[in-house]
């Protein structure tokens, strides 16, 4: 192993080293100072490995033992999960606190969980890319069902764990085929293989069909239609915490592996999958915003309004610059489609986190999660329902938000490709969850609070908002290096 390929790989062996670490903590340290020791021994680890993966931006694109790719497009990821995963330890330490129990084991399967995620994000084989995904998920059931005296917390567990399974199953027998037809895993070789070899008849349909099935193990994660039926129980069963990581770095996983298979090993199929891609997007943003309407608990409302998000996320891929024979080059557009999915799910990450941790601050307090408690929120806590005001507008993609530049670069990579009915249907769906966003306004601003008392933040709750809001307002405000760095990163994911 040379030195270019221990330092490519630093940030999952900084995060095995922790995970160890906590573990050995937790084996060795008394109980009550267990708390903040783990969590500190986590986040300490979680960053040190960012600043790893930090080292690797501007960095040529490099395979690692032909199983991981560490270019631009998976640094910029690794970077945005790593801090994410930090801030959800962070705010899970309250949470932990009240649970009292299995708080090592809950620390290193945050931590261990992040490893998977970095993997996904980096496969560059067909091999890895079902690895990482079963790393992913076996690790994430045993986060949702970490409350085990909870029934809603085991019923959540199983239900993930059925439909992932079968997710699972569904995507292994399409990696299957593949490998079946051009006798190699490697996304690349995959691409040349599909590329000079005709396709006819039952051979082409028999290709289109594996993509289909890889379909159903992506879109699981992604929390795509027809494939999202686990993700409203599961949210309101899970751990709050869990949930918020559920919504955001797991869904970046799923889309990192479909985006980097579908456009790095399957260009000669993108006039296929584009279409069945268009069609799931439009069903899966409108679903989820309707459903998301009539919804009284505000973890199923943020669990369906993750739903039409992902809607949204994917119009990115549906829009990249095509033609009847594969895609083109990235360089000249300045909406590839594939930046504007870096910098939704970047600014998705930091505004859902932030959304999470008001709703985890009250649950703390008052047991409740109706959408009818945050009534007359104002009153109780003016930072938290201004906090919380603004996360609302960066998920409904009012500027100057984080969450603007997302739906803004997505959209217009439509406009890009002319693919107006797609806008149109996005644009009737961003009405929509404005709706339902600005109904919890509503509540918070204008309603008569029922419970007078005040709500307090702790210190690892004021920390996680502190750093969700400068994100979501300040890069909001001034976005240009952001938009700089994904737009450079997106170049990497393709050679042609």
């Amino acid at each position: 192993m040379t030195i270019s390929t221990l330092q490519s790989l630093l940030p999952e062996i900084i995060l095995v080293v922790t995970a160890l670490a906590v573990l050995g903590v937790d084996l060795t340290t008394r109980r009550r100072a267990q708390d903040r020791l783990l969590a500190g021994v986590a986040v300490a680890g979680l960053l040190l490995a960012a600043v790893a993966a930090f080292t690797l931006v501007g960095t040529s694109p490099q395979p690692v033992m032909d199983m991981l790719a560490v270019d631009g497009f998976s640094t910029f990821l690794t970077m945005t999960v790593l801090i994410g995963m930090a801030l959800v330890v962070i705010y899970s330490m309250d949470y932990v606190q009240q649970v009292g129990e299995h708080r090592g084991e809950y620390y290193a399967l945050l931590v261990a969980v992040t490893v998977a995620i970095l993997i996904t994000v980096s496969a560059n084989n067909l091999l890895m890319v079902y690895l990482g995904m079963e790393f992913l998920s076996i690790t994430s059931y045993v986060l949702v069902g970490f409350l085990r005296n909870d029934k809603r917390s085991n019923e959540a567990a199983i239900k993930y764990f059925l439909y992932g399974a079968v997710a699972s199953a569904v995507m292994l027998y399409g990696i299957s085929m593949i490998f079946g037809i051009t006798g190699t895993i490697n996304l690349n070789a995959v691409a040349q293989s599909l590329a000079g070899v005709e396709l006819q008849g039952g051979m082409r349909g028999l290709a289109f069909s594996s993509v289909v099935l890889m379909i159903v193990g992506f879109g699981f994660k992604a929390s795509l239609v027809p494939f999202h039926q686990w993700v409203p129980d599961t949210y309101e069963g899970a751990p709050t915490p869990i949930t918020g990581f559920l919504s955001t770095a797991s869904k970046v996983a799923g889309f990192a592996l479909l985006v980097r298979v579908f456009i790095v090993a399957l260009p000669s199929f993108a006039v296929d999958w584009l279409t069945v891609l268009a069609g799931v997007s439009m069903i899966t943003m409108t679903l989820g915003n309707l459903v998301a309407l009539r919804q009284t608990n505000i973890k199923r409302l943020l669990a369906y309004s993750s739903i039409a998000q992902a809607g949204f996320i994917l119009m990115g891929l549906v829009c990249i610059p095509q033609t009847q024979f594969g895609l083109r080059p990235f360089d000249d557009f300045t909406f590839n489609g594939i930046n504007g999915i870096l910098l939704y799910l970047f600014g998705y990450v930091f505004t859902n986190l932030g959304a999470f941790a008001v709703v985890i601050a009250i649950e703390n307090q008052t047991g409740k999660v109706n959408i009818k408690d945050y009534a007359g929120l104002i009153y109780r806590s003016p930072w938290l329902a201004a906090l919380l005001l603004i996360f609302l507008l960066s998920l409904t993609g009012i500027p100057p938000t984080l969450g603007f530049w997302g739906k803004y670069f997505v959209f217009g990579a439509a406009v890009q490709v002319r693919f107006f009915a797609l806008l149109i249907v996005a644009l009737i769906n961003a009405a929509i969850a404005a709706g339902y966003y600005l109904n919890i306004v509503r509540y918070m601003f204008f309603m008569p609070a029922e419970d007078e008392s005040r709500i307090k933040i702790g210190p690892s709750l004021g920390i996680v908002l502190g750093v969700t809001f400068v994100a979501v307002l300040g890069l909001g405000i001034l976005p240009g290096q952001l938009i700089q760095w994904a737009s450079e990163s997106a170049q990497f994911l393709i050679q042609f």
